[in-house]
């Protein structure tokens, strides 16, 4: 009698492969290859496959792969800088939140429907959580007011928002904003991102991969800088 597989608990009742989910889905967040592109290329691998199934492998697998990453993890610095940035989501225009540390490592990203004092608060409880127990000393913002306020209302809900120093810089900014490249570079490829849902979750894929890139795992001493960016999600996902 045939065996079955083994196989972990998300890739349970998966007619394809691992490797080849795990493949599709890295190329797909880290190149700039649309679904087609992909098929063409699995094609090529001898592996059928449609890019309707790629995509949902994209929302079902980019959160699992991503609470991964999170685990190896390396620390930023406690001084940020963060800036909005539109992306465009069917036929209108959303808000990415994005901030980064004074060396260029990712801190959190947010995608928004609006850019009101309420998405501010919002980012900034993403990025709070996502460094925890550790916390900011020194954001960098742009003028723009409701990001300003947003930093001001959170310090009635945490304390330790008081002790965190707001300054806007043009100059100091800038880093982040030329971090935005990667994520919009990759959008431009994709023919559009359709539904608010959807696109929130294959930014999120894009925004960590672009973490990966800038070494941002930890994987033991003495191994990351030799690693290519294959072994890197192989050992994260393992």
């Amino acid at each position: 009698m045939t065996q079955p597989i083994e196989r972990d608990a998300i890739y349970r009742r998966c007619r394809f492969s691992r490797e080849t989910i795990e493949t599709c889905v890295r190329w797909y967040v880290t190149y700039r290859l649309s679904c087609r592109d992909l098929v063409a290329m699995m094609a090529e691998r001898g592996i059928r496959v449609s890019h309707s199934t790629i995509l949902r492998w994209v929302f079902r697998y980019v959160p699992e792969y991503e609470r991964c990453f999170n685990q190896c993890s390396r620390r930023v610095a406690s001084s940020w800088r963060v800036a909005e940035t539109y992306i465009r989501v069917g036929a209108e225009m959303m808000y990415l939140y994005r901030g980064v540390d004074k060396y260029g490592k990712t801190v959190a990203s947010l995608l928004s429907p609006t850019r009101s004092i309420e998405a501010g608060m919002e980012f900034f409880r993403r990025a709070a959580a996502a460094v925890a127990p550790r916390f900011s000393r020194k954001i960098t913002l742009d003028g723009y007011r409701a990001s300003h306020q947003a930093l001001r209302e959170l310090r009635c809900e945490d304390h330790r928002w008081k002790y965190v120093l707001v300054r806007s810089s043009r100059y100091l900014s800038n880093i982040v904003e030329q971090d935005h490249r990667a994520v919009k570079v990759r959008c431009q490829a994709m023919l559009r991102l359709r539904s608010y849902q959807k696109a929130a979750v294959t930014i999120a894929g894009i925004a960590l991969a672009h973490r990966i890139r800038k070494q941002q795992c930890n994987f033991g001493p003495g191994r990351r800088a030799r690693w290519s960016l294959k072994q890197q999600w192989e050992t994260a996902l393992s």
